[in-house]
């Protein structure tokens, strides 16, 4: 399948599809804005969708709300007993939350954080994995006016203390372990640790008991001895202004120092409960899985915020979708009768290596729409994704977003637009994206150049609207912003990502995406991922490939036939110095491939600290083919 073939969505889609007219592409950024706030229910309403042209911008000036009512209060009278969170644990264990439990739960908690000295604007920093804790933990803050600071499990003593420090933090939750791949991480002790090296008092800590009784130091709080003191607790919302902040994120700092990333109340939360029902369908009745570990943005937007402001049930897992039994993925979604599943192309390719991991095993006939996030999609693996596991009947969203816009911005409308293998789409109704040169001026169809996006958005990170002169052009009079992506556009306004700028090669003069490489090797028959570098070298770049094949695959043929299909993609100018085949390739805990690690072990570098690796073990196993015949 290529890329510029298109895809009709089913018919029995288009006819219960949240969003079927296809006028809706037509309405202009303020129309999409202030309809995207009928979803929500508002103390008060705003005076306008966007208080002027220029930064800063202030979203829906004047309104009053809070998100924790938005995701559970309201939906009480209607839904008291629907589910809101089913949790799976890496044991076997499971929980269900009705939207009543959350809600008691989460009070319980509010009220134990306000004697605890927790106020209004105060940080309160989470370290937990994916536990429905985490979950009332964020809404809780989010009642108390609290800012919340979630920071992912999977990172050092030293991560959580440089981004507790950053934060100011008053408070942290976090849990005295978990389980991954089997084994018992002890959480507690790295949160102590990071507690003994903060630049600063910490007043209070709360520990969540997944493994054992924890042993608990001075000014150190049992949850579950909170949840029955407090047991029948009543919070009051504090009512906040649409700018005031939701909550701070820091990025991943696996290429650098860690930028924090706000995001306020109104213009976030009316964002992404906005795009969860308008490209991902959601409904209150569905069940709905999206695979990202909370301590990211996709966690926050499209695991707890959007879906649960719209009442409809999420699933969560602790662990890998791939422990421990390789289609963990597919069971889940068999076993809870999964409507919507949102997960990431790595994820997809993983799953694409071997028969043990097949979902063809499984009945996933409840799905109706299937998404992806983090990584562009390849053709081949969108193809496998809609055959594979939509058997053809369901759509698949390609979305486009970072942690700095909060929400999607590109994608298509499941219930209204063709489907491009490869291209993720047309930017959303209320967002004018573009592809420009070096000169901030746009391109014609068809040209690479960077993505641009050209308004404002409701969901953008402050950093963003409060930078006055920020993503304006040199003369001053055109805002943009640029994401810091390669991208090309064809006439119908479908964008094809090709790759952070950064990420990009100069092999002969020519310009090319690493993601471009890695799409046309992936291309290949028995090849299930790719990562691709470069290495600088005097007056030229040496590419490497990094290739994890299907099961049973033959190499020699398989080397030959990656060769020939990047040759017959980008011309005999660009070959590799070096093509290693792996069973896997290291990533995080999130499921990004770390380059940078791939970089490390080419040029034979010290590769620091490999705790953030979901498989470490790879690297060693790396090193010792680093000398593998190209």
């Amino acid at each position: 399948m290529e890329a510029d073939d298109s895809v009709e969505p089913p018919v029995s889609f288009r006819e219960q599809a949240n969003r079927v007219n296809r006028d809706f592409r037509s309405q202009t950024a303020d129309t999409s804005w202030d309809r995207a706030t009928d979803v929500l229910d508002w103390y008060e309403s705003y005076e306008s969708v966007r208080a002027g042209d220029d930064p800063p911008f202030d979203w829906y000036t004047g309104g009053r709300l809070n998100a924790c009512y938005e995701c559970l209060d309201r939906h009480l009278d209607a839904r008291k007993n629907r589910l809101a969170l089913r949790w799976e644990g890496e044991l076997g264990e499971t929980r269900s939350y009705t939207y009543l439990d959350l809600y008691r739960e989460v009070n319980a908690i509010a009220g134990a954080l306000r004697d605890l000295g927790v106020e209004t604007g105060d940080v309160v920093t989470l370290y937990m994995p994916v536990l429905p804790e985490l979950v009332a933990s964020m809404l809780a803050c989010a009642r108390l006016g609290a800012p919340h600071n979630v920071v992912f499990a999977g990172l050092s003593a030293d991560a959580l203390a440089a981004r507790m420090d950053r934060a100011d933090s008053a408070c942290l939750i976090t849990c005295d372990g978990y389980y991954r791949r089997g084994d018992a991480i002890n959480q507690k002790r790295r949160a102590d640790n990071a507690r003994m090296a903060l630049d600063h008092e910490l007043h209070d800590t709360v520990v969540v008991e997944r493994l054992g009784e924890p042993s608990l130091g001075e000014n150190q709080h049992s949850y579950d001895s909170l949840l029955t003191e407090y047991a029948g607790a009543t919070v009051e919302p504090i009512i906040r202004r649409t700018d005031d902040v939701l909550f701070q994120l820091y990025t991943s700092g696996t290429t650098g120092e860690p930028k924090r990333v706000t995001h306020t109340t109104g213009g976030y939360l009316a964002h992404v409960a906005v795009t969860a029902q308008d490209v991902l369908d959601i409904t209150p009745e569905d069940t709905y899985w999206c695979t990202a570990d909370i301590g990211w943005i996709t966690g926050h937007s499209y695991v707890v915020y959007g879906p649960l402001a719209l009442g409809t049930t999420t699933v969560m897992y602790e662990g890998t979708p791939d422990h421990p039994d390789p289609d963990r993925i597919w069971s889940i979604v068999e076993r809870n009768a999964v409507d919507v599943l949102y997960t990431t192309p790595t994820a997809i390719r993983s799953f694409m290596k071997g028969d043990e991991a097949s979902p063809d095993e499984h009945d996933l006939s409840s799905l109706r729409l299937l998404g992806t996030v983090g990584k562009p999609i390849d053709p081949s693996t969108w193809e496998w994704y809609y055959t594979h596991v939509g058997d053809e009947d369901c759509p698949v969203v390609d979305t486009w977003w970072q942690t700095e816009t909060g929400g999607i911005l590109v994608s298509t409308l499941p219930g209204i637009d063709v489907m491009k293998p490869g291209s993720a789409g047309p930017s959303l109704p209320g967002v004018e994206a573009a592809v420009v040169d070096s000169d901030r001026q746009e391109l014609p169809p068809g040209e690479r150049g960077l993505l641009a996006i050209r308004t404002p958005w409701p969901g953008m990170a402050r950093e963003l609207a409060d930078a006055s002169e920020w993503g304006r052009s040199a003369a001053g009079e055109e805002w943009m912003y640029l994401p810091g992506d390669e991208a090309v556009m064809d006439e119908d306004g479908y964008i094809t990502l090709l790759g952070r700028v950064d990420d990009g090669l100069t092999v002969d003069g020519q310009r090319i995406g690493t993601t471009e490489i890695e799409r046309a090797i992936v291309s290949v028959d028995g090849v299930a991922e790719a990562a691709v570098i470069g290495i600088d070298r005097p007056l030229t770049t040496a590419v490497h490939a990094y290739v994890s094949p299907t099961l049973r695959t033959d190499i020699d043929p398989l080397r030959d036939a990656v060769r020939d299909a990047v040759e017959d993609t980008f011309g005999p100018e660009l070959t590799f110095d070096q093509i290693v085949f792996t069973p896997d390739l290291p990533k995080t805990r999130s499921g990004k491939i770390m380059r940078r690690m791939l970089v490390a072990i080419a040029t034979g570098r010290e590769y620091g600290d490999t705790s953030a690796l979901r498989n470490p073990e790879i690297v060693g196993e790396l090193e010792r083919h680093d000398d593998s015949e190209t």
